[in-house]
């Protein structure tokens, strides 16, 4: 690490001891690097030309002077079930960079072997959810969406058990922060007053420190508002996607308002608004359609656990700003997916038609819109061609015609911004499975294509059209586990 160019900091160890525990990692055997994410080992402020001299860092036999690592403590509600047993199980922060630019990382090293947070779980990462994970994040970064990123992945012999015996892997990712809404639960339901302040001062501090100038007695209610907008605003970009996370528990929300903690995550292929990505959420909780409002009631969560330092009315005030915010920035993103610059009131309507349109008839999300995107410059074929029947989607397409026959933009104009905001390629399921199939047979190509496509999401990248074919009928819906 070039201490010339990077600062090392770690400040989450100025918060109280009873915040983390400290752990060396359990070392892999024979670990191989696997990926590098070079790209953003610039952002961050260092370059490497042997990023294999990483592969011992990841593998847990080799840590950097500075890094000092710690299990971080936190509980949260899973599945709507407060648990005080949570913190990280399988994972360690390494340190914090700063880099030239003054932005602070923080390195995760996930699948680092058991922690007095474990359970009953051996604190390992497989293959397959780490190959998941980095894809995803990359995806969402190249989206314009927050997310945690992965800096690079190693891959092992050792055995780990799941449904069947897989291999270890291990990820570093990356965040400004690695806070969640449960440290905020943990703070107020274990520790007390003193530390809930402690811990949000400490946040303040490092990730709002625009609030530092705000008078005192505001300054936790102008925090919490930018904690619920960032979430409303967040989950208002996943569902403009069709992006459905899968475990929104409150443990899984940053507190910078990233997309935190890959597992059964999935980007929608035939439209159907209550589609379940994860096999274990039997009620579905956790739905696609029903994100927005299970981010109000994490943000609930956190409130409440912010009630011993906060006032109530302001505890209410913040919270409000969440219903606003995020039908603001939902109905501004499928403006923008349907190519209306010109805002008119009955809007919602037309978008609340189109969505239940795709709904019912089953129709991929992602070629939909951006067929819509290019409808001036190649016609209608891309998107009548989704429907068995045409007639239908040709009535569809008449109305829609009306509303942007009131509008001024020019179609070269409308179509370039289209395309800008509906991506052509998305981390569909059946792709990542795919390239995880062809990497457990250690062949890690196809992994690297599919980032390099998934690098340029809004590019039409004629070389890659296969990318952004139907998913074939057994990659459609797969439901994807815990686990993973």
């Amino acid at each position: 690490m070039p201490h010339d160019s990077v600062r090392i900091e770690h400040r989450y160890l100025e918060l109280p001891d009873s915040f983390y525990t400290r752990v060396n990692p359990t070392p892999l055997r024979d670990g191989k690097l696997v990926c590098f994410n070079h790209d953003l080992a610039r952002t961050m402020g260092f370059h490497t030309d042997t990023p294999e001299d990483w592969t011992a860092v990841g593998e847990g036999r080799e840590l950097l002077e500075g890094m000092d690592p710690v299990a971080m403590k936190y509980t949260g509600h899973q599945f709507g079930v407060y648990n005080p047993d949570l913190g990280d199980g399988r994972g360690l922060l390494l340190w914090e960079t700063i880099g030239p630019d003054g932005q602070r990382w923080d390195w995760h090293l996930k699948g680092a072997g058991t922690t007095p947070y474990s359970r009953f779980g051996d604190g390992r990462a497989v293959l397959r959810s780490t190959i998941r994970e980095y894809l995803c994040s990359e995806a969402m970064h190249a989206l314009g969406i927050p997310t945690t990123r992965a800096l690079f992945m190693i891959s092992a012999k050792d055995p780990v058990l799941r449904e069947t015996i897989e291999t270890a892997a291990t990820l570093v990712r990356v965040a400004q922060t690695h806070i969640r809404f449960g440290h905020f639960e943990f703070a107020a339901y274990h520790e007390g007053e003193d530390a809930l302040r402690t811990l949000i001062d400490h946040t303040i501090t490092l990730h709002f420190p625009e609030l530092l100038s705000t008078p005192e007695e505001d300054r936790y209610r102008l925090w919490l508002e930018e904690v619920v907008a960032r979430t409303a605003r967040l989950i208002a970009q996943w569902q403009a996607v069709g992006f459905c996370h899968g475990v929104m528990n409150s443990d899984n929300m940053s507190i910078i308002g990233d997309t935190f903690d890959y597992g059964p995550y999935a980007f929608l292929d035939d439209f159907d608004a209550g589609f379940i990505c994860n096999h274990t959420d039997q009620g579905g909780r956790y739905a696609y359609n029903q994100q927005p409002q299970i981010g109000f009631i994490n943000c609930q969560y956190l409130a409440r656990a912010l009630a011993p330092v906060m006032d109530e009315d302001d505890l209410r005030r913040a919270l409000r700003r969440y219903e606003t915010v995020y039908n603001e920035s939902f109905l501004a993103l499928m403006r923008a997916k349907l190519g209306l610059a010109q805002a008119e009131e009955n809007d919602i309507d037309l978008i609340m038609e189109t969505f239940n349109l795709l709904h019912e008839f089953r129709i991929d999300f992602t070629r939909f819109f951006r067929g819509l995107s290019t409808l001036p410059s190649r016609g209608p074929a891309a998107v009548r061609d989704l429907f068995v029947d045409r007639d239908i989607a040709d009535a569809w397409l008449a109305r829609y015609q009306t509303r942007l026959d009131r509008e001024t933009r020019p179609d070269t104009e409308r179509e370039a911004a289209m395309s800008r905001v509906n991506p052509k390629y998305v981390l569909r399921n059946y792709l990542a499975q795919q390239v995880i199939q062809e990497a457990q047979n250690g062949d890690y190509e196809p992994m690297k294509e599919l980032l390099d496509v998934l690098k340029r999401p809004f590019d039409e990248q004629p070389e890659n059209e296969e990318y952004a074919a139907l998913p074939p009928d057994w990659g459609k819906h797969l439901n994807i586990s815990c686990s993973s």
